[in-house]
């Protein structure tokens, strides 16, 4: 069996190729059902972040699990288009509430048009995302519908936890949350809309597939985790060009990353004093020696290995991802889901191929630089 340590070099080209088709089917959607006619600065910007470069990554993981698992990905198109819709606007409100410079190597909307314009930009982009789940009920029945609805719902629910909880950790100046704070915090936050729910809608789409769903759920689990710290991970040490954020935003932002955990716990008496006395402002609160004080942080999470106490953890949470996707993958897909692919034929080549970037995919989550 593949080990996830050996595969991101043979899987990397494979999950590229595979997360720009998918992107390419995804987006030419997306923008055929954002409004023509549009308020000025409303739905002409809902299109701003998904035609960014990006790697689409949510709408791509609910089409190769549809098709993965014996359904036909056109019939999981919809539903794709909606977390990408939703994923969008979770983007656009967390640059507002973390008061971010950049997405995706440009300017984010707060910063480009006003927090006024950006705010409304994503509750409109909210707003095309309830509509697909609407539109679910012609394209795939009512019972069917319903489902992706309840699973929208959760979704929302678990991600909105998942960000209070975060906010929360920053307003009252949090200092002795440990690594399973972390985690579960990465659980509702990350893993759920990036992983578990476009697996779920995919595996649902796939009518009558036999899938060990609890696995599949584990797997969206670790991996999400993997990619949180993945993510924390870039905005430290990533090179800003291919990264396309700011560069140490979390610790100007004072975000609760595994490597601050690792930090405050780690750290002399004399250091975590100065460690919580500048997480205790705010950004716009800090003064002229607040980029020295995040060169501070930095260099002491390096002295303290907390970037590579993170990175091993990250390791060590895709080997998991990788142990439960070969597990839930190692029965055939299923021919009998409804409207699935045939015995041969381009549809069978599509599942085998999604079947694969499934499998590849834990390796590239923290081999990537963005």
């Amino acid at each position: 069996m593949t080990t996830a340590a050996a595969r991101p070099a043979v899987g990397a080209p494979l999950v590229e190729r595979v997360l720009a088709r998918y992107r390419e089917r995804t987006l030419a959607e997306l923008l055929r059902h954002i409004p023509e006619q549009s308020p000025p600065y409303l739905y002409d910007l809902a299109a701003d972040y998904p035609t960014r470069p990006c790697k689409g990554l949510r709408a791509a993981l609910c089409l190769a699990t549809c098709a993965a698992f014996g359904g036909r990905p056109e019939r999981a198109l919809n539903p794709a288009v909606t977390v990408e819709l939703f994923h969008n606007a979770f983007l656009v409100h967390d640059d507002i509430q973390d008061g971010s410079e950049l997405r995706r190597g440009e300017p984010t909307l707060p910063a480009r048009y006003g927090v006024e314009v950006a705010l409304n930009v994503g509750n409109a982009t909210n707003l095309l995302g309830l509509r697909r789940v609407m539109a679910n009920r012609r394209a795939l029945g009512g019972e069917l519908a319903w489902r992706l609805f309840e699973e929208t719902e959760l979704m929302c629910r678990q991600s909105l936890e998942g960000q209070a909880m975060e906010i929360a950790w920053i307003r009252d100046n949090a200092c002795g949350l440990t690594s399973a704070d972390y985690y579960r915090m990465c659980l509702k936050k990350t893993s759920w809309y990036t992983f578990l729910y476009p697996c779920r809608s995919g595996l649902l789409v796939a009518e009558g597939a036999a899938a060990d769903a609890a696995r599949l759920d584990r797997f969206g689990w670790y991996l999400g985790a993997a990619f949180q710290i993945q993510d924390d991970v870039l905005n430290l040490v990533g090179e800003a060009e291919e990264y396309g954020k700011e560069i140490a935003g979390d610790l100007w932002e004072g975000k609760r990353t595994l490597m601050l955990i690792q930090l405050l716990e780690r750290a002399t008496p004399a250091e975590r004093v100065r460690v919580v006395r500048h997480l205790s402002l705010t950004r716009s609160q800090r003064g002229p020696g607040a980029a020295e004080d995040v060169a501070w942080l930095l260099d002491r999470m390096t002295a303290y290995d907390c970037v590579a106490h993170a990175r091993e953890a990250a390791a060590g949470l895709v080997a998991a991802a990788a142990r439960e996707i070969e597990a839930v993958l190692a029965a055939p897909p299923a021919p009998a889901a409804a409207g699935g692919p045939s015995a041969g034929g381009e549809d069978a080549e599509e599942a085998a191929e999604a079947r694969a970037f499934l499998l590849a995919l834990p390796g590239f989550v923290v081999a990537r630089g963005r």
